[in-house]
């Protein structure tokens, strides 16, 4: 991400996204499925959001990282065409 990024906005689109989820916003983000969660984390020292998730397996929360990155990605390329 480059510091052009809204990182607070970004964070505030996907926890709209999931609102139907459980939601914790202590020091960040972490939403909460079914059998896995994944934690969004703006960094104070640069202009990046760092992910962490947890599932019973690695592929899955592989998985559900790369589909909370590709949310990020949508939301970065609407802002570039606004």
């Amino acid at each position: 991400m480059t510091s052009e990024v809204d990182v607070d906005a970004i964070l505030e689109a996907i926890e709209n996204k999931y609102k139907n989820n459980p939601i914790n916003t202590i020091d960040g983000i972490k939403i909460e499925f079914e059998n896995e969660w994944v934690h969004l984390r703006k960094s104070n020292t640069e202009p990046i959001i760092r992910i962490y998730s947890e599932s019973g397996t690695l592929a899955t929360a592989e998985h559900l990282a790369n589909k909370i990155i590709n949310d990020i990605r949508e939301l970065i390329s609407v802002d570039k065409e606004e």
